[in-house]
């Protein structure tokens, strides 16, 4: 998949367009232990197989906030940036919700849809997306989060 570049003229028109969902990646145990390292949070659902097999979700599950910080990587090369972008800067999330837990070993892929477009200045654009993670082979989405990205131009 590649990023759309929208001339920037086109951006505001934007909103309510959807993408084909993005490539599908595995949060497998060593990601999920990773994770726990650099956060500090090693609670047993996430690092003890034993312990969460004796949980309802029958093993470990990755970290809500794991699954969130894969935004990035579960959009790369999907959505809209405006003509002659410099740089695209993380503004923060309007909403963010876990529907599901994401079992280690799973695959995630996120689906994107274009909320709102708004000019800000000659050289800025704040673009809302609504991004729906989803769970291979499962029916609810891990998470529903509108993501808000800055758009510099030249």
């Amino acid at each position: 998949m590649a990023q759309r570049i929208v001339p920037k003229a086109d951006m505001l028109k934007q909103k309510g367009r959807r993408f084909e969902p993005g490539e599908w990646s595995t949060l497998d145990q060593q990601r999920i232990d990773t994770f726990a390292d650099c956060t500090e949070d090693h609670q047993f659902i996430h690092v003890d197989p034993e312990k969460a097999a004796q949980t309802p979700f029958g093993g470990t599950i990755a970290h809500g906030l794991l699954t969130l910080s894969m935004l990035v990587k579960l959009c790369e090369g999907n959505g809209i940036m405006p003509e002659n972008t410099v740089m695209g800067i993380n503004y923060g999330f309007d909403k963010v919700r876990f529907l599901a837990p994401v079992r280690a070993g799973k695959r995630v892929r996120a689906r994107i849809e274009i909320l709102d477009v708004q000019q800000k200045d000659a050289n800025r654009f704040l673009i809302k997306q609504e991004v729906t993670v989803e769970i291979e082979g499962e029916e609810t989405p891990a998470l529903i989060a509108e993501w808000l990205g800055m758009m510099v131009t030249d």
